[in-house]
């Protein structure tokens, strides 16, 4: 997942659901699409965390300047 981006990952997430939704997925296939969704999840999730430390560092940066 070298190239992939959040806005990718949740957009590849929405059209698996939507083949499983839609019944566009057959059963041979269903599988190998929840596998991918579930990667695609965890890839997510992982960058949403540290995103978040991320912002938590600049403002403890931030709030620590204002205290000096």
């Amino acid at each position: 997942m070298k190239n992939m981006t959040y806005a990718k990952a949740v957009q590849e997430v929405e059209d698996i659901l939507t083949g499983i939704e839609e019944e566009q997925t057959g059963i041979d296939e269903l599988s190998r699409q929840v596998k991918r969704a579930a990667e695609l999840l965890k890839f997510c999730k992982e960058k949403l965390q540290k995103t978040e430390n991320s912002v938590r560092e600049i403002l403890d940066a931030s709030k620590d300047n204002k205290d000096a």
